[in-house]
């Protein structure tokens, strides 16, 4: 049973579509995409529908964020694969359904009560975490299984990082939650 409500803010997601590609080409063929070669090696492509941002490099590989979902990483690398096939000197070299892979999901969730922070270092024993409020506000809570980190803000507000799946977020989650109940730190949620 979920107990708090888990939203995903963006999905980081990479593929190989080509071999090679001509950023210079690229920029100059299709709109939204610029490449400044001095500040970064890649080329920076947004769509619009759905609302996804790209960067691309040389060797073909691509990074993409934005996407709230799995189904609108598809769309998006989709999308990018059809505009580069309608460029000539492109064309059949991009698949037209690239396969990725999720690299990380940022996810968040309200506990919708306050957190008494030091309480939590204290009975935590710092296992786990790291709290520095003079750099960060917040407390970060780290597991190894899910590889994940939790941002824990006094206003009861977690951002979550590094799963690959909503469920590794919702587990990363559950997990703390069980923690901060054995030790008296929070209502149940």
């Amino acid at each position: 049973m979920e107990r708090v409500e888990i939203r995903i803010e963006n999905v980081v997601a990479n593929a190989r579509i080509a071999r090679e590609l001509d950023l210079k080409y690229i920029e100059e063929n299709l709109e939204n995409a610029k490449f400044t070669k001095k500040k970064f090696p890649g080329l920076v492509y947004q769509t619009k529908d759905p609302k996804a941002a790209f960067l691309i490099f040389r060797s073909g590989k691509v990074v993409c964020t934005g996407a709230k979902n799995i189904e609108e990483v598809r769309r998006a690398m989709d999308k990018l694969a059809e505009d580069l096939r309608s460029l000539p000197e492109i064309g059949d070299a991009v698949p037209p359904h690239p396969e990725f892979s999720v690299q990380n999901i940022v996810a968040s969730a309200d506990l919708k009560q306050e957190l008494n922070i030091s309480a939590i270092v204290e009975g935590f024993g710092l296992e786990c975490m790291e709290y520095e409020p003079e750099v960060f506000p917040g407390l970060v809570y780290r597991l190894d299984d899910p590889k994940t980190a939790i941002l824990v803000f006094s206003s009861g507000r977690l951002v979550i990082t590094g799963g690959k799946t909503k469920e590794e977020c919702e587990y990363a989650v559950n997990t703390f939650l069980n923690k901060l109940m054995e030790l008296g730190l929070i209502e149940d949620c």
